[in-house]
């Protein structure tokens, strides 16, 4: 990408949010507040991961403009305040990305992708000034992720401190217990405790999923959406069966859907 292309689209772009926040702007935009703004920017990058995970480059390059219109409107909402300005945030994270990739930018030698994530967290907590304090990293992972994100990351850190099951195998063990706990659970009819077996199961779970090289809150995603999938597949079978949905019994729905299954092959 041409640099000069670059910083014209850019100033422009910053030109626009400073026009729709300057006298005779946008009254809309003009009564936006950190607190109002803050939800559409969640929405956005929502947005962002369905589009990618639609595999259309238009949208996805659509999404991720709404996303930065965002970024950029509460960069200048800090200007207004004299606190910083969307400047401030490109130099931030960019003397940020190479601090933290020294091995790039420096000569620091690594051997490969774990080497580079230790060293990543290593630098944070140095930059924090809490290098012996690791649960501060845990308490430090966005309380308003996603529950099945916000596992996984829990998961992550805690092992980069050491606090790990060795292997997927000794993972599934304990999944194992935790399913076993959760049924002592359901037959003493505990509805608390069954509750809190579930969560502790959905947990051990998701830390499954990571010693796979997964990412539950990605599988959840698209569990999600093969279930919308074959669910609109299952109601069109039975129209063409001259079945309306709500009028099928759960036989039929379900005959409908093992059909859709086989014929997915999963």
């Amino acid at each position: 990408m041409a640099d000069d292309r670059l910083s014209a689209a850019m100033a422009s772009l910053v030109d626009l949010v400073d026009r729709l926040r300057g006298p005779g702007g946008c009254p809309w935009d003009a009564k936006q507040t950190d607190d109002t703004v803050k939800i559409y920017l969640i929405e956005e990058a929502y947005e962002v991961l369905d589009a990618i995970e639609g595999s259309s480059p238009q949208e996805v390059c659509s999404e991720l403009g709404d996303l930065l219109f965002q970024i950029l409107f509460l960069a200048r909402l800090a200007s207004e305040r004299k606190e910083f300005d969307f400047a401030d945030v490109v130099e931030t994270i960019t003397k940020k990305m190479i601090r933290r990739h020294p091995h790039v930018f420096g000569n620091v030698q690594v051997e490969g992708a774990e080497d580079v994530a230790s060293n990543w967290a290593r630098i944070k907590r140095a930059e924090k000034g809490r290098s012996a304090d690791i649960s501060s990293s845990l308490q430090k992972v966005p309380s308003g992720s996603p529950a099945l994100l916000r596992a996984h990351r829990l998961g992550e850190r805690a092992a980069k401190a050491g606090f790990d099951w060795v292997n997927a195998d000794e993972v599934w063990t304990k999944v194992e217990e935790e399913m076993r706990e959760m049924r002592t659970a359901m037959a003493a009819g505990d509805p608390a405790a069954m509750s809190s077996e579930l969560g502790d199961l959905l947990f051990t779970l998701t830390n499954l999923a990571r010693h796979w090289g997964e990412n539950a809150e990605n599988l959840m995603r698209n569990a999600n959406q093969k279930f919308l999938r074959r669910f609109e597949k299952m109601e069109r079978q039975l129209a063409d069966s001259g079945i309306r949905l709500e009028e099928a019994t759960l036989d039929q729905m379900n005959s409908a859907w093992e059909n859709i299954k086989e014929r997915e092959g999963s």
